[in-house]
């Protein structure tokens, strides 16, 4: 058989074509950007976001507002009609909502079963086939009127069932409940207000639309309540422009029988967990020593953080001190960003009510259009109905006598002058009503369907009357739902006034600097009980300080850099440990070495600087105080000469600088102008020969000799004296 050719394939071409990034993201990007945005993360001016209005419509068609409680799972399913998402998120949502979790100051669900805590971070909710949940009868006024066309309806995500776009409700649930969101690009951080304050100030808004609002709404109310520092300018501010913080902190109480602080209200930002993994750190690292134990004791009674104490603690220090650790005291950023007409837009607290009152105002105004056509429809059928009853025995005539069901209606059209609708409605009217009483009954509604029609037509063309509908609604849910404030004002003035040195806790430590720099802090409870001091090998002290752990330390290096730590940002450590390494904790150059350590209160005295080409410079330690909290300063001393010896001193003393190896010179340090200067190259105290240099510095007590007065001069520049044999003997100069 002939063999067979083979064909070979032509490789397929590949082309690859240009575009610009702009146009994929305007294409492929930014479709799902606003998707997110206006679909997801961003609430609208009825206070929710989609999938909160898709959960709690859900459950009103479940006929959960007046029902029974259903099964979480139930309500889960039910929702994936309007929701197309998995039953663990829509659940989360659900969660949110509840009375149990403690998430919302005004809960939509009435729940049974464990469904976590806002304030706790692993204290989990059970699964929804456990819990158990119905509409709160706050929903009342969430879904009032809404089968009256108060809001639009669509179709859901296939079709099958509609959905209503926003929900009517009452009252400015917008401001009333927490809501946070982050979208793409941008982020909501809406802060709750209390529900009777929004109320009274929506009245106020009503009446005047430029009304200033800090008089009724007073500030954000929490529902894990705290106590919020009033700050009038910053308030104004989130008021005006949506944007700003406040500052909430927890409450307390101490017990004294028990010697221990109870936390039983924390800031809404935080929660159980991250205060206390905080608190433990704070304790391990010896920055806080005054607490023995943190327990968390939250139970079915709320809230609680104890914290056992030492005797004599000074608990107000205490929790000062845990405030500005720890988040204890925490701050809400706001950020009041909402969807307008389906457009993101911030706006201040004035600016939102007024677009929910126009939003209300036009809810209300298609409610009385849906009033006024379903009325006037009624009194056009009554109107038919009044028109038989001259000849009752002609309409029952007309219906016996006519032979097909279907030439009922026009017969009774033509025999009455009536219209088809007035015609069927007479039509469907039971025999045993065919009679002059029911008859008569039923016009006698004519007189009072035209009053209510006009009335309806009266208030639907008066924005005052709407106005007034609204602010009756107001004060309705203000005293059927209204509570008192969870959040307690307290002004900045009602705080006490705390230097930042007295947070610091006062202990005794050691400092100790390493030729390799390595750096320790040993406090001295800790140094009484140690053994020797461990150190890597070739290593050893250059420098040993006992101080406080209130001083600032300063550092100085080889590269004329000044580090500066303050004590109690250090953490003690042990002196079986080789202590800080200074380069990973400074961010010093490579090369760098860090030749003198001292410390300081107040800056207070100056600092010596001797240099090896007879130099010496009296700086001012102030000149290195900064009111911020700078780790480093450069150009710390003068880089014209190498320095060879710095002291920081709080008066003048006397030191012997040594030339070479021959002589020497005493001199006390008020010969040396006093410096502003941090790196002043100093006055000259040694007359040098060339190519002579000083070689050491001796405080006056270090330096060994029988007539150290021998060595001193009163002027300076001087040439020194040269060092006597015995002395150059004692003190090892060679």
């Amino acid at each position: 058989m002939p063999k067979k050719k083979k064909t070979v394939e032509t490789p397929k071409e590949y082309f690859i074509e240009e575009q610009k990034i702009t146009d994929t993201l305007e294409w492929n990007y930014m479709p799902y950007a606003m998707s997110v945005i206006v679909s997801r993360a961003i609430p609208e001016i009825d206070g929710f976001k989609p999938s909160h209005r898709k959960l709690l419509y859900t459950m009103f068609k479940m006929n959960l507002l007046k029902g029974d409680r259903t099964k979480s799972s139930n309500v889960v399913g039910q929702t994936m009609k309007l929701n197309p998402h998995g039953d663990s998120a829509i659940y989360e949502t659900l969660v949110r909502l509840t009375e149990g979790n403690g998430a919302l100051l005004l809960p939509f669900v009435d729940s049974k079963g464990n469904f976590g805590k806002q304030y706790s971070r692993d204290m989990a909710y059970a699964a929804p086939r456990y819990t158990e949940v119905k509409l709160s009868s706050v929903c009342q006024e969430i879904f009032a009127d809404i089968d009256k066309n108060t809001v639009t309806f669509v179709d859901n995500y296939d079709g099958s069932m509609k959905e209503p776009l926003l929900l009517p409700t009452t009252f400015p649930n917008i401001l009333v409940n927490p809501n946070l969101g982050i979208a793409v690009g941008m982020a909501s951080s809406i802060c709750s207000f209390n529900l009777r304050e929004i109320c009274k100030t929506t009245i106020q808004l009503l009446k005047n639309k430029n009304a200033d609002i800090l008089a009724t709404l007073k500030a954000p109310d929490f529902p894990t309540g705290g106590q919020l520092i009033y700050n009038e300018n910053e308030l104004k501010r989130i008021y005006e422009t949506g944007r700003g913080n406040v500052k909430v902190r927890a409450k307390y109480r101490y017990d004294e029988k028990n010697n221990c602080i109870e936390i039983y209200e924390i800031p809404y930002t935080t929660n159980i967990e991250a205060i206390m993994d905080k608190i433990f750190a704070l304790v391990k690292s010896g920055k806080i020593r005054d607490i023995t134990d943190v327990r968390d004791e939250t139970d079915l009674n709320g809230l609680k953080i104890t914290i056992d104490v030492k005797r004599n603690t000074k608990v107000d220090l205490l929790i000062h001190r845990l405030y500005q650790m720890t988040p204890l005291s925490d701050t809400f950023s706001c950020n009041f960003n909402i969807l307008i007409d389906s457009k993101p837009i911030t706006l201040g607290v004035c600016a939102i009510l007024n677009h929910w009152i126009d939003f209300r105002v036009n809810s209300i105004k298609r409610q009385l259009e849906f009033d006024i056509t379903k009325k006037s429809e009624k009194y056009h059928l009554l109107i038919g109905l009044s028109k038989i009853l001259i000849d009752i025995d002609k309409a029952i005539s007309i219906i016996r006598h006519t032979e097909k069901e279907e030439l009922v209606v026009p017969n009774l059209m033509k025999g009455f002058s009536i219209d088809e609708k007035q015609s069927e409605y007479i039509s469907e009217i039971k025999l045993r009503n065919i009679n002059k009483e029911y008859i008569l009954k039923r016009i006698e509604e004519l007189d009072n369907l035209k009053q209510e029609i006009q009335q309806l037509k009266d208030t639907l063309n008066s924005d005052d009357k709407i106005k007034a509908i609204i602010a009756t609604q107001l004060k309705q849910v203000s005293k059927k739902y209204g509570q008192d404030r969870k959040t307690e004002i307290i002004t900045e003035q009602e705080i006490e006034d705390i230097s930042e040195q007295e947070l610091i806790e006062d202990y005794g430590i050691r400092l100790f600097l390493t030729e390799q720099n390595y750096f320790k802090k040993i406090s001295l409870v800790s140094l009484r009980s140690a053994g020797e001091q461990k150190l890597k090998e070739d290593d050893k002290i250059i420098s040993e300080i006992e101080t406080t752990n209130k001083v600032d330390i300063l550092l100085f290096s080889d590269k004329q850099n000044l580090y500066k730590l303050k004590a109690n940002d250090v953490t003690d450590t042990k002196a079986s440990s080789f202590g800080e390494y200074l380069f990973n904790i400074l961010g010093m150059e490579q090369d760098e070495k860090i030749i003198y350590m001292t410390t300081t209160y107040d800056y207070t005295g100056f600092i010596v600087f001797f240099f090896d080409n007879g130099k010496a410079a009296k700086v001012q330690l102030s000149s290195y105080a900064t009111k911020t909290n700078r780790r480093k300063i450069i150009n710390a001393y003068s880089k014209k000469a190498n320095v060879i010896f710095m002291k920081k001193l709080e008066q003048d003393l006397d030191f012997i600088l040594l030339r070479d190896t021959d002589k020497a010179l005493l001199f006390h340090t008020s010969l040396l102008p006093l410096n502003a200067s941090k790196n002043a190259s100093g006055i000259q105290v040694y007359k040098l020969k060339k190519d002579s240099c000083v070689t050491k510095v001796f405080e006056k007590e270090t330096f060994l000799s029988d007539d150290v007065e021998f060595y001193r001069t009163e002027q300076i520049p001087s040439t020194g004296h040269f060092v006597q044999l015995l002395d150059r003997q004692k003190n090892y100069i060679i």
